[in-house]
């Protein structure tokens, strides 16, 4: 009888034990269906970073700029951000955009990366870009260091490192 319990009270718990697994992978939150998931999802969502920005060949930044090479630099989120632009007859092209630990796989190290932010430095001829999501602190450093660098180009204090091409 004794024997007959120990055998029952085993393949309970062997029962109970199958039965807590099996459910382990079934809520959300686990297993491989959610990364299935997310990816399916991220196929069906649209990426929040991806928009069109068209800048106009002709266009030219507001106010009285001297010719030359200049470099501003901005506060980002863990590090600073620098950009590098060029300005011919009031036209601005951002020749550079470098960034110190600006947070991968987000909003603002991507736009960095990706030329997005000077895609839009060149439409607005300026600094008034509009905020990509999830990188409000990196946009308002980049804002930043295209104030900067424009404010050098007022004045005309050229950076001489990068007039000399270093």
């Amino acid at each position: 009888m004794k024997k007959r319990a120990l055998t029952t009270a085993a393949c309970g718990f062997a029962a109970l034990t199958l039965t807590m697994s099996g459910c382990g992978a079934s809520f959300e939150g686990s297993g491989s269906k959610d990364a299935a998931s997310a990816e399916q999802l991220a196929m069906r969502t649209d990426d929040p970073w991806a928009f069109e920005v068209s800048a106009e060949p002709t266009a030219k930044a507001a106010g009285t700029l001297h010719d030359g090479v200049y470099v501003g630099e901005g506060k980002g989120m863990e590090g600073p951000i620098t950009v590098t632009l060029l300005v011919d007859d009031n036209h601005i092209t951002c020749l550079e955009m470098t960034q110190e630990g600006e947070s991968q796989s987000r909003g603002g190290y991507e736009a960095i990366r990706d030329g997005k932010y000077a895609q839009m430095i060149e439409a607005a001829q300026g600094a008034d870009i509009d905020t990509i999501s999830g990188a409000t602190i990196t946009t308002a450093g980049v804002k930043q260091a295209v104030e900067d660098a424009l404010a050098k180009a007022e004045q005309g204090v050229e950076d001489q490192s990068a007039a000399q091409g270093g």
